[in-house]
């Protein structure tokens, strides 16, 4: 279509669980379009939406995709987000720079509880969403049942979303199998027309009563937002189609309800109908700016990150929301000059001069920007960004190649640019290069990536937990002496120390009680490091801590004496000491909030009870309908996988966060065993 007939946009993300036909939906909108002219695939690879070899690989979304396609004058930005809740936060940051959001879901009344989640975040943005009910021929059994079982579906969403469901269409089943649906807007019947648009029919005798039933429902809730709608309904005056388009487009536009359609998007049934609602219903950029608080008035260039790509061509790329103004090849936002302007589809790209306010585009090379930040001539704004999601799955990582240690941490800055749910650290304690993410498949494809971007292949393997360990009892007035002679000058240092167990998180001091000079001043911070450094890794090889040490007195030589000296002579009284003082292990404790439908709650506390949790309680979840949070104390050794096996009894819908709270003493049995596979149990200091 010519440029300049294109007289308006809509920006719309395509959303809901994994293996729901997210990215087939994609494919059919761009089909239907005439914006490809062959629809690709999941299995063959060749779609649009899943274009990066890590989703191919999976056959699934692992990362945002924009595609564009002009329809009735109108250019659409299509976002199609991952579906699997290790990606979320992919999708949350899309979320927020769109008009409306569609939720794709399977006809399974089971299964929409994984909506939860994603509705209580369009609901929180009050971003307007629809919801498209995909493969709609599996909620047919027979002509008789077929109504019902598209209830249970409706009532499931209902139970799900904080706003009104209302349905579009009703399904009509013939011989088996899906044959069609009726408009409840305009009553018409239509048949379903492979690989065109569907054929108007006349209403079903047999459906009349159910398409009644259902419209009249449809037409309550829009009246709880129309008076004279209302009016019209308790006069029994039927509204014309004008009025009810009127109100659903005022409606959705303001999410004060969730519209239902229902298709086959694999087979472009129900798309066409889908397109027209957005483009008749869905609310303008305008609109969107306006709900946002944004003033157009100003004329200002107010634009905001998306999402990041590093590609290999062309470099860093970002996915913008232009919110106001308009914006040159060349402009500077932010201090960092664009170059280059480009609208996407999947990874094809077509070149601009500029863009205006309420398209999604993507800029070259803005560096030093990221996902969520705002972008402006002047840095004189700042937009809500969409939270980060804790992580809550852990790989240590070492390069295979000892070479690229040197250029990872480079790597690494730029994975964590195009995906912000990942996290990094070099543990202080283990040593451990950490990876942290949203669950195993969330990591293994950040891994792939650091291998095809940045030819930095990896090994991993879990985390090392972070023991640390204490001791139970004193001892007094233990020797150390370090003497040392090999011509000329000697080493010699002398001295005594008392060590003393000290309450849990105290940490470690040091003092002195020396009298009559024993140990010259300048020589005792000399015995404090070596005590420091005894205590990186005690007698059952972890470091101490909650320990008090005191020296009490020692001797020295005039001339031997040094502070190297007496530093080795507080490591040799630590080393004898030490082992007197009753080790014990100590492995940290985590406060955790697990957060699940409470119809999963008895599963939740079994679970943290499982893993040597301690049970402090669980209420209803604040603003979450249905949902319970539960508070316990978990040690960390016991969380490695706990996201894992959470999702796996919560239908993929459970999260949690947490916090450190404390250091614990292992159970004696346990620490044994602890201390065998460790390596730690005579791996101490000045053991062998």
């Amino acid at each position: 279509m010519n440029e300049k007939v294109i007289g308006a946009t809509r920006n719309v993300a395509i959303v809901g669980p994994y293996l729901s036909g997210k990215t087939a939906l994609l494919e059919s909108l761009l089909s239907v379009t005439g914006a490809i002219t062959r629809k690709g695939n999941v299995k063959d690879s060749n779609t649009i939406g899943d274009s990066s070899p890590e989703a191919r690989d999976r056959q699934m979304s692992v990362e945002v995709n924009a595609a564009t396609a002009e329809y009735e004058g109108v250019r659409f930005t299509f976002l199609d987000c991952p579906g699997s809740v290790e990606f979320v936060q992919e999708t949350y940051n899309a979320l927020i720079g769109v008009d409306a959001a569609i939720i794709v879901c399977e006809p399974v009344a089971d299964r929409t509880l994984t909506l939860a989640p994603l509705f209580k975040f369009l609901d929180d943005w009050e971003i307007p969403h629809l919801v498209f009910i995909n493969k709609i021929d599996r909620a047919y059994t027979d002509e008789t049942t077929c109504g019902s079982n598209f209830t249970d579906v409706i009532d499931a969403l209902k139970s799900v979303s904080s706003r009104p469901i209302v349905p579009h269409q009703y399904p009509i089943g013939k011989n088996e199998q899906i044959i069609g649906f009726i408009d409840l807007v305009t009553e018409q019947a239509y048949h379903y027309h492979p690989g065109a648009a569907a054929d108007p029919v006349p209403l079903p005798e047999h459906l009349k009563a159910q398409e009644s039933a259902a419209r009249q429902q449809m037409l309550e809730e829009l009246a709880n937002f129309d008076d004279h709608l209302l009016e019209e309904l308790l006069e029994e005056i039927n509204p014309d189609a004008e009025e009810i388009t009127r109100d659903l487009k005022m409606e959705l536009g303001a999410d004060l309800i969730v519209p239902v359609f229902i298709g086959i998007a694999e087979q472009d049934f129900g798309v066409r109908p889908l397109l027209e609602a957005l483009l008749r219903e869905a609310p303008t950029p305008e609109t969107t700016a306006d709900r946002r608080g944004i003033i157009q008035s100003e004329n200002k260039v107010l634009a905001q990150i998306l999402k990041t790509y590093y590609t290999p061509q062309g470099g860093k790329l970002s996915l913008v929301r232009m919110w106001r103004g308009t914006l040159a090849d060349g402009a500077i936002l932010n201090g960092v000059r664009v170059n280059g302007l480009y609208r996407l589809t999947g990874q094809q790209t077509q070149s601009l001069q500029s863009v205006s306010a309420g398209e999604i585009v993507a800029l070259g090379r803005l560096e030093g920007v990221k996902t969520g930040d705002t972008l402006t001539l002047d840095r004189s704004s700042e937009l809500p960004k969409a939270e980060i999601i804790p992580p809550v799955y852990a790989l240590a990582i070492v390069p295979e190649k000892r070479n690229d240690e040197v250029k990872l941490s480079s790597a690494l800055a730029k994975l964590l640019e195009e995906d912000p749910s990942l996290v990094w650290e070099q543990h202080g304690d283990t040593h451990e290069i950490i990876l942290w993410g949203q669950g195993e498949i969330h990591l293994k494809v950040a891994l792939d990536r650091l291998r095809r971007k940045y030819n930095l292949p990896m090994v991993t393997h879990l985390p090392q937990v972070p023991y640390k360990e204490t001791i139970r009892k004193p001892a007094s007035s233990i020797h150390g002496r370090y003497k040392h002679q090999s011509g000329g000058h000697g080493q010699f240092g002398d001295v005594y120390l008392d060590i003393q167990p000290q309450p849990r998180g105290e940490g470690f001091t040091f003092s002195d009680k020396i009298v009559g000079g024993v140990v010259p001043k300048q020589y005792i911070p000399g015995v404090e490091v070596g005590v420091r450094e005894y205590l990186d890794r005690g007698p059952l090889g972890f470091p101490v801590v909650d320990v008090a040490v005191t020296l009490t007195n020692g001797s020295y030589h005039s001339v031997d004496s040094s502070e190297q000296a007496f530093k080795q002579a507080g490591r040799l009284a630590m080393q004898e000491g030490m082992a007197k003082c009753e080790p014990a292990l100590l492995e940290p404790i985590a406060k955790v909030e697990i957060c699940a439908p409470n119809e999963c709650t008895s599963k939740v506390l079994q679970l943290v009870s499982g893993h040597r949790g301690q049970i402090l309680g669980y209420e209803g979840k604040k603003d979450w309908k249905g949902w319970d949070a539960v508070s316990a104390y978990l040690p960390i050794a016991e969380m490695q996988n706990l996201i894992v096996e959470l999702r796996s009894q919560t239908m993929g819908v459970g999260f949690f966060n947490w916090e450190f709270d404390r250091l614990q003493e292992v159970p004696e049995p346990l620490a044994k065993r602890v201390l065998l596979t460790t390596g730690g149990n005579g791996n101490g200091n000045g053991k062998s």
